[in-house]
């Protein structure tokens, strides 16, 4: 509804001032200006485009600013510009405002999350009034960090065995490839093939058990092979595992002594905090706290948004372990479970034949349908619990899933209906330490239809790896595998160095950037060293009490009260000017500060009162300078000219400064450091915009169009 006022009046808006510009040649491309932003904003309404059309409309005001006759056209054009930042950092600010005012009264508690969307996508489309249209487009809030009001707060149980897995299955792999070597079973320079690996198994069965993932045996079949087992060979070993033979030497065991679990245990928890908080910074200025406790990590975020804390949660509880395997094309594994499942009905599952690329047989892969109600996540660990009772795999492969989709054709997208298994080569043939960028952009291949896409380079090793893979497998299938799910699964066509693509699938847009944005955020952040699981979240009240809080405002508001009385006992009207610039400025870093999303805490209210103080000393050394001017027998206006020249220097040697040392806290600092470096750094460039272009648009008014002879500085 409110879209459609929006269109017919800025519609209206456009031919008055199209007729405007055709009737006063004077002013004609002002007018031009002003019907081509109205008419733009009515046509974004007509779209629904909020942004688009909230900037244009803005822009209206600023081409009436330059339409009239004060002083000169640069003049109007910088005040015109003045405006426009008011009335964008009024619309920015205004959400915040009444979600504080009025404690977020958009949101009802008593809505499931679904209601609640549905009721914020009506607002959005102007069906509740203007107020909440307008707060319903805008996304970002300045919230108060976790001293001020608190947040969530959400614990996450590090898998420290699984860590300790991963290293015993690297050594086991190493140890595979190294006794295939000293066999002459593969070449020096090779991998094992599949074939190979048969081969040696012969002549020697490595076994990890799944009960002591810090454990792995070797058992030869003739005592003279045994014999590989030297001084030599345990080297690379002997500082992390316990190497016993049994009484006929025919047999070795490997046992991970206690001190190398219990350092990959805390290196694991270690690494799990830093990539958290890198995983949470990238999400934007959240102001976040990210603690270990014993195998668990404990992460408090400031704010009340639910929506965007489950976001959040989901970004950091991704593994983002990245592998490329190659899938067993070759073998029909599940193909004599198809008219033997007796478990199957019960769960859901059926059988499902493709053809594949590069192999002349079907291959048949495992489906299970989500139940009414089920999520994804649970449909998978629901299906994973089958595998794992139902189906024996050995050491040289692996199961993975990927989604199942449908085509809606209501929505014109495809829905997640499920998932699929994938017969894969157990060793990952690329991971994702051997990534050196990861990048999202649009899918403009043929078949993307202008998805979305995370693009990967390679590192010099991972390059040379892929290119070695992909030659070696020309016309088959590549698994790009993302935490044991199969993200895509393209044919490889020839062979490829330096780079890859993950496309995000068949969802909509929306969704696809969203994932794209995430995906590109864990592998820039790192995968984790080991799952985590959920443990628990809870709702936080401020860490500061009450008083520490009141203290703190209180401080903030008498430092601005003070400044503002001191100047404008010492500098009277010019004074006043001064304020009135501060408190501009102070609205710009507010703007700048909620479009960020960022947390307001203690420290950032510092920095706001600090950058409050240097624009009172810009326009210090502004008002000194012309006084001295004015001393020298200057003219009003030559005075402010000259004043202003002379003062710019200081004030730009001041705030670089400033800003520089802005960056070196964001750099090294952390959580309210990097917050109060943040809102210093917009200080400085907010400060310096208001305290040389704002406050001289002022004077050049007084001295150039009022034409005062007489200054009042005091």
């Amino acid at each position: 509804m409110i879209y459609t006022y929006l269109q017919y009046g800025l519609g209206a808006l456009a031919l008055v001032f199209g007729l405007a510009a055709y009737a006063v040649k004077s002013k004609r491309a002002v007018m031009i200006w002003a019907a081509a932003a109205s008419a733009a904003a009515a046509f974004s309404a007509y779209n629904h485009v909020f942004w688009v059309g909230a900037v244009f409309a803005m822009m209206i005001p600023w081409a009436l600013v330059c339409a009239g006759n004060w002083v000169d056209a640069a003049w109007r054009a910088k005040v015109g510009l003045c405006v426009y930042l008011l009335l964008s950092a009024v619309l920015c600010i205004y959400p915040t405002y009444i979600d504080e005012r009025f404690n977020r009264p958009d949101a009802d508690p008593s809505y499931t999350p679904e209601q609640q969307a549905e009721i914020d996508e009506r607002s959005r489309d102007g069906e509740f009034g203007f107020g909440r249209f307008v707060r319903a487009n805008i996304p970002f809030r300045l919230v108060r960090g976790l001293d001020l009001k608190g947040g969530y707060r959400v614990e996450y149980v590090v898998d420290v065995q699984e860590a300790i897995k991963d290293k015993r299955d690297r050594a086991y792999d190493n140890i595979r490839v190294t006794l295939a070597r000293k066999f002459g079973i593969t070449k020096e320079d090779a991998y094992p093939t599949p074939a190979e690996i048969d081969k040696l198994k012969e002549r020697v069965v490595l076994s990890k058990p799944k009960e002591d993932v810090g454990k792995l045996s070797l058992a030869f079949t003739n005592e003279e092979d045994a014999k590989v087992i030297n001084d030599e060979f345990k080297k690379p070993y002997v500082s992390e595992y316990a190497i016993s033979p049994s009484a006929d030497r025919k047999t070795f065991t490997f046992k991970m002594t206690k001190d190398a679990e219990e350092a990959y245990r805390k290196r694991a928890v270690d690494e799990a905090r830093e990539k958290i908080h890198r995983r949470v910074d990238g999400l934007g200025l959240k102001e976040a706290a990210v603690s270990p406790r014993g195998d668990s990590i404990v992460v408090e975020v400031p704010g009340s948004d639910q929506s965007e804390f489950k976001r959040i949660r989901d970004t950091i509880q991704q593994t983002a372990r990245l592998e490329f395997k190659l899938p067993d094309d070759g073998t029909d594994f599940f193909g004599p479970m198809r008219n033997n499942c007796p478990t199957c009905e019960a769960e859901g599952i059926y059988f499902d034949q493709d053809n594949v690329p590069g192999y002349p047989n079907l291959v048949t892969s495992a489906v299970l349908m989500k139940r009414p109600g089920e999520s994804m996540k649970d449909a998978k660990d629901r299906f994973k619990a089958w595998v794992t009772a139902n189906v024996e795999v050995d050491d040289l492969h692996a199961i993975v899933f990927g989604k199942e989709t449908r085509f809606n054709e209501d929505t014109g997208i495809h829905d997640e209906i499920g998932w699929r298994t994938f017969y894969v080569f157990s060793k990952a043939e690329i991971t994702g330490d051997m990534i050196q960028e990861a990048s999202k952009s649009r899918d403009a291949s043929s078949g993307g239809l202008g998805g979305w896409q995370v693009n990967l380079e390679f590192t010099a090793g991972g390059s040379n790896e892929f290119e070695r893979i992909t030659g070696a497998n020309v016309g088959k299938r590549f698994l790009i595998i993302l935490d044991e799910v199969v993200e895509s699964g393209p044919v490889i066509n020839q062979k490829i160095s330096g780079s890859a693509r993950i496309t995000m699938g068949r969802g909509s847009p929306e969704d696809q950037l969203q994932n794209a944005s995430n995906l590109e955020l864990v592998i820039k952040s790192g995968a984790l060293p080991a799952p985590i699981e959920f443990k628990g979240e809870q709702k936080i009240g401020p860490s500061l009490g009450a008083d520490a809080i009141n203290q703190g405002l209180k401080g903030a508001g008498f430092g601005f009260l003070a400044i503002f009385i001191v100047m404008v006992v010492i500098y009277a009207r010019a004074g006043m000017i001064a304020n009135i610039a501060v408190l501009f400025n102070l609205l710009l870093q507010m703007m700048a500060l909620t479009m960020f999303g960022a947390a307001l805490t203690l420290p950032g209210l510092a920095g706001l009162a600090l950058t409050a103080g240097i624009a009172v000393d810009a326009n210090v050394l502004i008002n000194e300078r012309i006084r001295d001017e004015l001393r020298a027998g200057k003219s009003s206006r030559q005075a402010v000219d000259i004043g202003y020249d002379r003062a710019f220097s200081a004030i730009i040697d001041g705030h670089v400064t400033t800003f520089i040392s802005g960056i070196i806290l964001l750099h090294y600092g952390s959580g309210p450091i990097k917050g109060f470096a943040v809102t210093l750094m917009i200080g400085m460039i907010t400060s310096l915009f208001t305290a040389v272009i704002c406050t001289r648009l002022v004077f050049d008014w007084v001295v150039r169009w009022r034409k005062v002879k007489q200054l009042s500085l005091g």
